[in-house]
């Protein structure tokens, strides 16, 4: 873990902060010898499925000129069709 003395913060703080992102690690700030603070990077949260998804172009975002989506009523496919379309999605067939 760093450290570092309240003195370095106040005249060197883009310094020490960019080492305590280099580091990836939080970091101790002492006052006269005494740890007093923590200094940590802060990690992005992870994205969503749906935002990681679309980064990644495997989600296609909605638009906004998009057709309206109409189903097929039930009574127009079978419980047979429907079995056999969610093998097929998964990969079973």
């Amino acid at each position: 873990m760093l450290q570092f003395t309240k003195r370095e913060i106040n005249h060197r703080t883009s310094q020490v902060l960019d080492q305590i992102a280099a580091a990836g690690t939080s970091a101790v700030v002492t006052e006269r010898g005494v740890p007093r603070w923590r200094i940590e990077p802060v990690t992005p949260e992870p994205a969503s499925p749906i935002e990681r998804g679309i980064r990644e172009g495997w989600i296609e975002p909605h638009s906004e000129n998009a057709p309206p989506w109409s189903p097929a009523s039930p009574s127009e496919r079978s419980h047979a069709e429907i079995d056999a379309l969610v093998q097929e999605m998964k990969g079973d067939l």
